[in-house]
């Protein structure tokens, strides 16, 4: 199946929280996202439709979904701009691909849209791609791996879980 890569947009609203819904009940979200099910079960409206307007720069995050021939959403992930700290990056964060959507290249695609997005800001210029991988998630590292990202050493605790922790991955731009 082929897939249409884009921004979500703002009257989609419910769609989006749908698909968050879905990745957060998935048996690997105890491992793969901070957010729990409940957490973003309990939401607001306003804040499912905040979620689904932030489109860019200026809004400091984007989601981009993967949207298959027939309409339906397979995927998505979100990229949040990080300008203040030392370098200037970019966080991709709740990447997901429904099960009966794997083995497609779509999380590949989804991946991509989010690097190349990062790599048109301007202001600042992004000098790395930067996410968090649970130690217990060795699939998505090696995935991470085979895009590129490697790890930088860092590590932080895991909200949910005080004996476990995540691992910093980075993609720097070519030539930087």
């Amino acid at each position: 199946m082929g897939y249409v890569i884009r921004p979500a947009r703002a009257d989609e609203w419910e769609r989006l929280k749908e698909l968050r819904l879905a990745a957060l009940g998935d048996p690997v979200a105890r491992v793969a996202f901070n957010e729990t099910l409940e957490e973003a079960a309990g939401q607001t409206d306003e804040l499912w439709r905040r979620r689904a307007a932030r489109g860019g720069v200026g809004d400091g995050a984007i989601t981009f979904i993967g949207e298959g021939g027939d309409g339906s959403w397979g995927g998505m992930v979100v990229v949040l701009v990080e300008g203040d700290g030392e370098v200037p990056q970019t966080h991709v964060v709740g990447v997901y691909v429904r099960p009966e959507h794997r083995g497609a290249g779509l999380a590949q695609e989804l991946l991509g849209a989010a690097i190349r997005w990062s790599w048109g800001i301007t202001e600042p210029v992004v000098a790395r791609v930067r996410l968090w991988v649970h130690e217990g998630n060795g699939r998505a590292e090696a995935f991470y791996r085979g895009v590129g990202f490697v790890t930088t050493g860092r590590t932080v605790g895991d909200p949910k879980n005080a004996g476990a922790v995540e691992r910093e991955m980075a993609l720097g731009r070519q030539g930087a």
